[in-house]
């Protein structure tokens, strides 16, 4: 059994104002706007992990959020340019039981609004973290080797992966997929969605974009100080003036696609949260695993696993380990192929959900104006940025139409099995030619 305990809450009420997912905040006094945020804000931030992350005492320590660079500005966790994410996911090799933990981040000296919940942790479990970033470079710093001892990965030696990293990720996984084998854990198997189609996941090609299986579900309460504290029912309550999100791939599947289309995501116990039902990353690449064919599995094309413009197997693959994914033997036509499947699959499912989607609020207003929209503009850039267009030698098979630059309506061509004229790319074709260095969205 995993069990928590409840910490003080160290902060005052204050007025609370109406966040991005007004449901996760609770009703208060009328809205006060949220706090300013500079036209430009320093992109690259630096996290501090404590000590033993691994462990319970490790877990409910703050990780501390500073500039990489000071001299380009400061990085502030209630800034939602710059917050950071951290997500835990447990579970127990005796029993198979998982259970998630999201740890606190908070300004580099400053305190916490309320002290962290520390978790029980049952002997011999195995935790695996993973992070998310809202900015552009998230760099891990270790404090008295904690790096180390959380087996961090943050992409390989002076090339970050970017929004993401984890530690202890792959030992996760393989406590996971053993206990999964020895019938000791059940992942639900996909649901049929109100489209007459398996639910999508995180490797369904009409969800992914050219940055795949990337940043968390965890969520923070920010008060009107800047202090942070866990997103839970006894923090609410302290009045906080914004909830912070992590805008990524698994937010967009839990909380916009699978309610659209009638899915329910995969949940496990919060230890923060009276064991309330909760999301993650981990819970999400776990299902993944029932995705039907054709899968979509991080190409080495996607921007963060590049060294700078050059792609890289070593950091492909070490993505890949993080995110339950098989290592990938060789560059060649990966690229060409992930591009193919993205034509090939994700237009027609846009198209053939298009009526439930619209119907779902859009996860950024300012990039389109429903979940359609804002998964075809999204489809759009992918192609772009992964080379599409020149692997494939074809056009873009994404049509956006624009209102004051947000996406209002989209069409798309019928490219057929994804190639031009059909088909699967043929196996001798040369190496993909390097993609273009593009920022993440």
């Amino acid at each position: 059994m995993f069990a928590l305990a409840v910490p003080l809450a160290l902060a005052t009420a204050s007025q609370v104002w109406a966040a991005t997912t007004p449901t996760k905040v609770p009703a208060g006094n009328p809205a006060a706007p949220p706090p300013a945020v500079a036209a430009t804000v320093n992109p690259n931030c630096t996290l501090v992990v404590p000590p033993n992350p691994l462990s319970a005492a490790g877990l409910a320590t703050a990780y501390r959020l500073a500039a990489t660079n000071p001299a380009q500005g400061p990085c502030n966790e209630a800034n939602a340019a710059q917050s950071a994410f951290v997500q835990a996911t447990i579970v127990d090799p005796a029993t198979g039981m998982l259970a998630v933990y999201n740890p606190l981040v908070v300004d580099n000296g400053k305190a916490p609004a309320a002290a962290p919940v520390t978790p029980m942790l049952p002997a011999g479990a195995v935790v695996g973290i993973w992070f998310g970033f809202n900015g552009t470079t998230l760099t891990l710093r270790g404090n008295n080797n904690s790096l180390a001892a959380g087996h961090c990965v943050n992409g390989t030696p002076n090339s970050p992966f970017g929004q993401f990293a984890y530690c202890n990720a792959p030992a996760f996984f393989n406590t996971a997929n053993t206990a999964i084998t020895a019938g000791k854990l059940t992942v639900p198997p996909l649901q049929m969605g109100r489209d007459g189609k398996p639910c999508p996941t995180t490797r369904d090609l009409s969800l992914v974009d050219m940055d795949q299986s990337d940043n968390v579900t965890s969520t923070y309460l920010a008060m009107g100080n800047g202090a942070t504290a866990q997103d839970t029912a006894a923090n609410r309550a302290l009045g906080a003036n914004q909830m912070l999100v992590n805008a990524s791939d698994n937010r967009l599947l839990d909380n916009f696609v699978d309610p659209a289309l009638g899915c329910t995501p995969f949940t496990a116990p919060n230890l923060a949260d009276g064991a309330t039902p909760a999301t993650s990353l981990a819970l999400n690449e776990l299902q993944a695993a029932n995705q039907q064919a054709p899968v979509a599995l991080v190409p080495p094309s996607d921007p963060m696993v590049l060294n700078g413009a050059q792609m890289s197997l070593t950091k492909t693959n070490l993505y890949r380990a993080g995110v339950n994914l098989p290592a990938l033997a060789a560059l060649r036509t990966a690229a060409r192929t992930y591009c193919a499947n993205l034509v090939g699959t994700a237009p027609q499912r846009l198209q053939l959900d298009r009526n439930l989607t619209q119907q779902m609020r859009s996860p950024d207003a300012a990039a389109a104006n429903n979940l359609f929209t804002f998964l075809a503009q999204r489809l759009s850039r992918s192609f772009t940025t992964l080379n599409c267009g020149k692997l494939l030698n074809m056009a873009n098979p994404v049509h956006l139409q624009l209102n004051n630059g947000i996406t209002v309506d989209a069409t798309f061509t019928n490219q057929g099995a994804g190639a031009p004229g059909g088909g699967n790319p043929p196996s001798g074709s040369p190496n993909d030619p390097q993609p273009s260095r593009s920022s993440h969205f």
